[in-house]
């Protein structure tokens, strides 16, 4: 699998070089889901990841209501080594 995510990433590197921009970003997804795959993420996971970046950038977006101004939330990641 990890040969297979190697090569992906050498495909999307000369897509990218050659100008094909969206099938470089459609290479990009099949590495993601390869990646989650590998690394034994759900979609939930993910999720919880991308609502997080959003609310970094945006810290009025998202806002969980049961989580007051200044309080620390649980974290909803977990650690992959």
């Amino acid at each position: 699998m990890l040969a297979v995510l190697a090569t992906l990433e050498q495909c999307r590197a000369a897509l990218a070089a050659a100008g094909n921009r969206e099938s470089a970003h459609l290479v990009s997804v099949a590495i993601l889901d390869l990646r989650m795959k590998l690394n034994r993420l759900s979609e939930e996971d993910l999720k919880a990841l991308c609502d997080e970046m959003v609310q970094a950038d945006n810290p009025d977006k998202l806002r969980d209501p049961k989580v007051q101004p200044g309080q620390r939330r649980q974290p909803l990641l977990r650690l992959v080594k």
